[in-house]
């Protein structure tokens, strides 16, 4: 039960109600179902409990340091000394080899790191090949990888949109996963961007009405969350440009968000909305870091990173995209808020 929508309703009608009927609203029925929000579901019933009746874990904190939290990411060895990116590459989108452009970098230099790697699927790109051996694809994209770790800054981000080919049986975000933690890296979390996307519900069914080798349906792809060295990302508060209803919904990890619908108008086959890309930089980002997407493809991450006030870079290797990319950023303009 939304306890904000119920009170709306219950204010409508002790408006239209006798002052009998409306003090039995306003302070028997929501007063005291608001001091309770919660409850538990037992057989059909809904019980409602207390807040403070809910079982507590007592001393936590301690008990996390004596489980070891992130452990797998405590002996890392990165500097926490943080640098400039060099202005030759600031707010540039640039055609090349990520792996390649990004040896120009210092180490520690990158804010946040977004983007969604070519999936290995066979999808039409300019000037990329997709699909090769799985083993030479995450050879290839792990060498990438170990240098976007190298210039994340301490304390950056790093989050990759990522669908596993399930035709396949590649679990491509738990692989991606195990490569970032064995990197030392610290897994903060995961989303489910639902992009309600039923186009594929019914090609195929395995064993059809059988259980001896269904095939299971997605309509969600994944935003893999990573952090070097520490999970606090600072930042000035007069930097933050999320509202408080945004921080609200967004921090709950499933995304209702259809997918991009203008991919024939930029000839790209696998591009992710703009309304994606804005959630992750709100939320993971202040005004002013320096957003990097190694697989630019035609810049949504760099267009929505000039539109909320971010720095930006764009690595794709396919000079197509590059000129689409730069004219995008030419026709966004910058959101400016008055407070």
């Amino acid at each position: 039960m939304d306890i904000l929508d119920f009170k709306k309703n219950i204010q409508k009608l002790a408006k239209i109600s006798d002052e009998k009927i409306s003090m039995l609203l306003n302070v028997v029925l929501f007063d005291k179902i608001d001091e309770i929000k919660s409850y538990g579901i037992k057989g059909k019933k809904r019980i409602y409990i207390g807040y403070n009746k809910e079982r507590k874990v007592i001393n936590r904190k301690a008990k996390e340091k004596g489980r070891g939290v992130y452990y797998y990411a405590q002996d890392n060895t990165f500097s926490k000394q943080n640098n400039k990116v060099p202005e030759q590459f600031v707010n540039k989108i640039i055609t090349g080899d990520s792996k390649d452009v990004l040896k120009q970098f210092p180490d520690n230099c990158i804010d946040l790191i977004f983007t969604s790697p070519p999936y290995n699927f066979g999808l039409e790109y300019e000037n990329h090949k997709d699909e090769i051996r799985w083993s030479d694809y995450f050879n290839k994209l792990f060498a990438m990888f170990e240098e976007c770790i190298r210039v994340l800054k301490y304390g950056g981000r790093i989050i990759v949109n990522v669908q596993p080919l399930f035709s396949d049986y590649i679990p491509i975000h738990h692989i991606l996963s195990d490569f970032f933690r064995n990197n030392k890296l610290i897994w903060r979390g995961e989303i489910l961007w639902d992009k309600h996307n039923y186009n594929c519900k019914y090609t195929a069914w395995g064993s059809w009405k059988s259980p001896s080798n269904p095939y299971l349906k997605y309509t969600w792809e994944f935003l893999e969350i990573f952090c070097k060295g520490d999970l606090k990302h600072p930042g000035r508060n007069e930097m933050t440009d999320i509202t408080g209803d945004e921080f609200k919904k967004w921090v709950y990890a499933k995304w209702d968000i259809p997918p991009e619908n203008n991919m024939k108008k930029y000839e790209h086959p696998a591009m992710f909305p703009e309304a994606l890309v804005e959630r992750v930089l709100k939320l993971f980002s202040f005004k002013g870091d320096v957003v990097l997407d190694p697989f630019n493809g035609v810049g949504t991450t760099t267009a929505v990173s000039k539109k909320f006030s971010r720095n930006y870079i764009g690595i794709d290797i396919s000079g197509e995209y590059c000129k689409k990319a730069e004219n995008r950023i030419k026709n966004t303009d910058v959101i400016t808020t008055l407070f």
